[in-house]
């Protein structure tokens, strides 16, 4: 007669448990929120909400807000680095028309010392600020603690 193993069932119950907590982990990262804080009036903000979506194959939830500023202020943006909207996602920062592969690489990449991304102003031909073929050239700034420096350019 073969006895079963008395720490079988123990050992079943582990590899099970760490199964669930790697699918979890990997739902988690898969899952990160992407919230948009934007004023009510502006419609370009939707659009490049669009564009992160579609480029990071993520949602973006929006975030009705009348006192811009102050949240920009609270999130820690340079003035001078300010646009119409403002992303949280995954603990950065990302104001105005950052393109989705710039994020993409800095969730990729996680520099040291930078807070966000920002596109300063609203240039056009940027995700969200399409006309026709007009475009501005413009760069994605990277900011934090040590100050401001170039992350991207474009056309």
């Amino acid at each position: 007669m073969i006895k079963d193993n008395p720490s079988k069932p123990l050992r079943r119950w582990l590899t099970a448990s760490v199964l669930l907590t790697l699918a979890a982990c990997s739902n988690a990262a898969q899952a990160a929120t992407y919230t948009m804080f934007r004023d009510p009036g502006c419609g370009c903000c939707l659009s490049w909400a669009g564009h992160v979506e579609g480029g990071m194959e993520a949602e973006v939830a929006s975030v009705d807000t009348d006192d811009m500023s102050a949240l920009k202020a609270a999130k820690g943006v340079p003035q001078d680095m300010w646009s119409c909207h403002t992303m949280e996602v995954e603990g950065y920062i990302i104001e105005g028309h950052v393109p989705a592969e710039a994020i993409a690489r800095l969730l990729r990449e996680r520099p040291e010392g930078v807070t966000g991304l920002a596109v300063p102003g609203m240039p056009l031909g940027s995700p969200g600020m399409e006309m026709g073929d007009r475009v501005q050239p413009y760069e994605v700034i990277a900011f934090g603690p040590d100050g401001h420096k170039v992350f991207a350019s474009y056309p």
